[in-house]
């Protein structure tokens, strides 16, 4: 059984990808947990539904339409956390540094902003995952409420599109489904293409005739795509024609995918033009890639170039294992002309500069991320050029984004061409674009009390289903009062115990107590039924007891509170101070450790203390302040100026002072190259804590700038489309992720190519289902029972082919009769008593019982079944039976089983001395006079040129790769 249910993105303009495979035996899988930049949680209810009987998951791209809501899911959804991931190692790292790019922006609801996970919450959420490689078939471990899998194997092969991109085989009893969603066959400059094809024009052996192929539809309109080397002079040729204007260039893509890609290509460009015709314009421009997140995924990208393009490993490698006297040799991981920003005030540093610059910035909607902003500084040159490397997909039907905007203006206005490049480029002036801007704002007295009953039933409802009293999930939402809080952070000599007892008590209690003290009514709080037995743990000393009579589970057992101890993923937290020697507890910093008491003086604190914003700096202190005598740097340093640092440089340029605070003032030129040099400190942005609210503002804004675009999406087209699926030759094709217009476009495309194909085996069912719609993909058997005649068994001459038994024979289905042992249900109970009784007295009576009753019911029945037997019946003639032995013979010839694969036996011929080449799709060439063609159905045709030279030699070159069964 094999029933496959999209939750999303199936002939749908979002491009969120959710699919749900159920197999039998209850076995469940969630493929993708996608996303889109509408970010609305009423599009994860299905998801959330479905998680008591998820069994495993797994990820396919490291993008917000394949798994932009899984941390959003394992920080508010229960249960979604015990739930086993698999991916590949890039898919991890990748993903974990485009979540923290993206959920401190943009995890919003339309009413009440979630709090969103904290980079330390998704670090966790993707150390669970099971990191997988290419081509090795795994057995996954179900979730706790799992039933058991079975022999369910699940192997991943390259997809190309992103770094790790995953095609996914899931074999599980004679389902054998192949997961195909948004691949790319083609290689590109940093990544693989797909590993779809083996040696020339063949699918790899174990994706081909699955039960299945499960394939997405998006660029079935998409015209033929352009040569990589086509399309990266296209783009290179924009990117210099405007820096050479005095121009910048904001290409918004993703955070963490085709980023990579693009910054690859562009810093090989500013490598090479350095020292070219073009080298004075660039090095006048700077390159910038801007994410929340950037230098993290440069850093897992250098770690990992097992995943990248193979002349680019070969290339790295040689590079960094280099000996002496080999000279320079080109590191292409090695990223030194590309700046990395990772906050928003230096993004607005590198926009204000007066030279060119090219910025690649998240995201390709412009909704979220530092490309929006860019856009809005970008908007009043008519130098400046923006370049989309993607369709770009409306995912509110009420509202079309910025990027949907630029997308449609770009498609409907009048183009000219560029002069180098030739690619089409839009004039934006006079246009006037809608956007909203987004921020945040602290929630009011009965948001707050409406926000903090919500937040305590989810804990109660995480409780209930994991089985835990305590309610204290550190991933779950903290929801904490500001007055507590101030308390709390004044109270920093009490003792640490009582402090997380307090913190690990019901979180419905504290919230019910909090209410009570901003309502006197009580309004919002909690009852003791919705409490239950943690009602135990509320505080009241009047309450002593709670009835357990007729519950069940967790309400049977007295709550459990555990503590929180304050450490991190390695471990406790260490305090210093405990692992002193004899010596240096005397003095450290000037206070005394003796006895683990700390004499603290009023300027400084002890290690491991905290230290109130209202007391001095201590030994760092300014001129003029007393230093702790136990700081040898600060002594040492003592007698020297402090050079400026980039704190001051910022506060100089703020105020207009330069060179007043220690060194001679800057000279004209250096005045001159100060004015375009950008500040490396960047200010920390301010994140509001607690519960908050999203507050929209519409504005407008008019535009100056030109549009461009150049297609770097690196996913398959229709005619890589209408090549592969055939060759793959699947029983069932269900087509997902793609709109509604390239969904049915593809399935008419491949009826018509299922028609006029005269190839055995070529019909496939083609389903093409919308959200929610259930297709049933089961692969189609038919299996019988029968009986072998002992005349045709003596006859059968088994052939081992890969360890199994296999014959050929032809026989004459018939029904026969058989009779069996008939055994009541009272006989076996019986027999099953006797058994479990104990020796003596009891068991002779059973014994005479059980003898008794099966002398009763020892009746036999008689049964039809039906039977194989000869062809011919045998007779007593001695030339009748020498006849049908002879007409067998001639009936049930020899077959040979197995398959050809053209590349092995291109191997084979060419090891013997013979000249083989491969000429189109399926066909091989043997010393230019014989041809070997293969069908898409399997079958191989041999074909000579006149008295062909090796002929005999090709066609026992094909034979002898097949294994021969004789028959009956």
């Amino acid at each position: 059984m094999f029933h496959f249910t999209p939750l999303l993105g199936a002939q749908s303009e979002s491009p969120a990808s959710q699919s749900l495979l159920e197999l039998d035996g209850g076995v469940t899988i969630l493929v993708d947990v996608g996303w889109d930049e509408a970010f609305d949680v009423q599009r994860l209810e299905a998801v959330e539904r479905q998680v008591s009987t998820l069994s495993i998951i797994l990820l396919t791209h490291a993008t917000i339409e394949h798994l932009g809501a899984y941390a959003h899911c394992c920080k508010h959804i229960p249960l979604f956390t015990n739930i086993p991931v698999y991916a590949t190692t890039p898919v991890v790292n990748l993903g974990r540094t485009l979540l923290t790019d993206l959920l401190p922006a943009s995890d919003a609801s339309p009413n009440l902003l979630f709090e969103a996970p904290t980079p330390d919450d998704i670090a966790s959420y993707f150390a669970r995952i099971n990191p997988l490689k290419y081509s090795q078939p795994h057995q996954p471990i179900a979730s706790p409420f799992s039933p058991s899998l079975g022999n369910l194997t699940i192997t991943a092969y390259g997809a190309g599109h992103t770094l790790g991109g995953t095609l996914w085989h899931i074999q599980h009893g004679m389902e054998s489904i192949v997961y195909a969603a948004d691949w790319n066959q083609g290689r590109e400059n940093l990544l693989p293409g797909a590993t779809l094809l083996s040696g020339g024009q063949e699918i790899i052996e174990p994706l081909q005739r699955p039960t299945a192929l499960i394939c997405s539809s998006g660029g079935a309109e998409r015209g033929e795509s352009l040569p990589r080397k086509d399309r990266d002079a296209t783009l290179v040729s924009l990117v210099r024609e405007t820096i050479a204007q005095g121009g910048k260039v904001l290409i918004p893509t993703d955070s963490s995918a085709r980023m990579l890609e693009l910054a690859f290509l562009l810093n090989e460009t500013w490598r090479e033009g350095l020292g070219g015709l073009h080298a004075d314009t660039y090095r006048t421009a700077r390159l910038y890639m801007a994410t929340k997140s950037v230098a993290a995924s440069v850093r897992y990208l250098q770690s990992m170039l097992e995943w990248v393009e193979e002349s680019v490993r070969a290339e790295a490698e040689a590079a960094m294992t280099k000996g002496k006297g080999q000279g320079d040799i080109n590191n292409p991981m090695d990223w030194r002309f590309i700046k990395m920003l990772e906050r928003e005030s230096g993004v607005q540093q590198a926009l204000t500069r007066s030279k060119p610059c090219v910025l690649l910035a998240s995201d390709a909607s412009l909704e979220w991320g530092f490309a929006k902003q860019a856009v809005q500084a970008l908007a009043s040159d008519p130098r400046n050029l923006v370049i989309l490397t993607e369709k770009v997909a409306a995912v509110d039907p009420l509202r079309k984004g910025l990027g949907k905007q630029l997308w449609e203006a770009w498609q409907t206005q009048t183009r000219s061409s560029s002069g180098a490049s030739g690619a089409k480029i839009v004039s934006a002036d006079g246009m006037t674009v809608d956007f909203r801007q987004a921020s945040t704002a602290a929630l009011n007295l009965d948001e707050t009390v409406f926000y903090e009953t919500y937040a305590a039933r989810q804990r109660q409802l995480h409780s209930t289903l994991q089985g835990d009293n305590t309610l204290v999930d550190p991933t779950a939402t903290d929801v904490l009062d500001p007055q507590d809080e101030d308390e709390s952070s004044d109270s920093d000599g009490e003792d640490e115990d009582v402090e997380h007892q307090g913190r690990a008590l019901n979180l419905s209690a504290q919230l019910t107590q909090q209410s009570q003290k901003r309502n006197k009514s009580g309004a919002g709080a909690l009852s003791d039924a919705e409490l239950g037995v943690n009602v135990l743990l509320k505080g009241k000393t009047t309450l002593h007891d709670y009835d357990v009579r007729g519950k069940r589970g967790r309400e049977k057992l007295f709550p459990f509170v555990a503590q929180r101890q304050r450490g991190d993923e390695f471990g406790d937290a260490i305090k210093p101070e405990e692992y002193l020697r004899a010596e240096e507890r005397d003095a450290i910093e000037g206070v005394d450790m003796r006895d683990g008491s700390a004499k603290q003086n009023s300027e400084t604190a002890a290690v491991g203390q905290k230290r109130k914003w209202a007391e001095t700096a201590g030994p760092k202190g300014r001129k003029g302040e007393k230093q702790a005598p136990g700081n040898k740097r600060a002594r040492m340093e003592g007698g020297k100026p402090r050079a400026p640092d980039d704190i001051d440089a910022a506060i100089a340029r703020a105020t207009g002072e330069r060179g007043k605070r220690g060194g001679a003032p800057p000279t004209t030129e250096e005045g001159e190259s100060d004015e375009d040099e950008e500040s490396d400190y960047e200010p920390d942005d301010a994140v509001l804590s607690g519960p908050q609210k999203l507050v929209y503002e519409s504005r407008t804004l008019d535009l100056r700038l030109r549009i461009a675009h150049v297609d770097f999406s690196a996913l398959h087209d229709l005619r890589a489309l209408l090549m592969i699926v055939p060759l793959i030759r699947p029983r069932k094709l269900i087509l997902i992720s793609g709109e509604e217009s390239e969904t049915q476009r593809l399935a008419a495309e491949f009826r018509k190519l299922r028609h006029g194909s005269e190839e055995e085996g070529s019909g496939m069912e083609i389903s093409t289902p919308r959200i929610g719609e259930v297709v049933d993909a089961s692969v189609d058997t038919n299996a019988w029972t029968l009986k072998l005649s002992r005349a045709l068994v003596k006859r059968l001459t088994w052939q081992n082919v890969k360890g199994l038994g296999v014959v050929a024979l032809t026989g004459n289905l018939g029904m026969g009769v058989v009779s069996r042992q008939k055994e009541d249900e009272s006989g076996t109970n019986k027999r099953k008593k006797l058994k479990l009784s104990s020796q003596g007295s009891e068991d002779e009576t059973a014994s005479k019982e059980l003898v008794k009753s099966s002398s009763d019911t020892n009746a036999k029945e008689e049964v039809a079944i039906p039977i194989l037997d000869l062809p011919f019946p045998s007779t007593t003639n001695s030339s009748a039976s020498s006849l049908a032995a002879n007409t067998i013979s001639r009936i049930t010839q020899p077959v040979h089983v197995g398959e050809t694969r053209l590349a092995d036996l291109r191997a084979l011929l060419r090891s013997s001395g013979h000249e083989a080449l491969f000429s189109g799709e399926g066909t091989l060439l043997i010393d230019g006079s014989v041809v070997v063609r293969k069908s898409a159905s399997g079958r191989v045709e041999i074909e000579g040129v006149g008295l062909a030279r090796g002929f005999d030699e090709v066609r026992r070159a094909v034979y002898g790769g097949l294994a021969l069964v004789a028959g009956v």
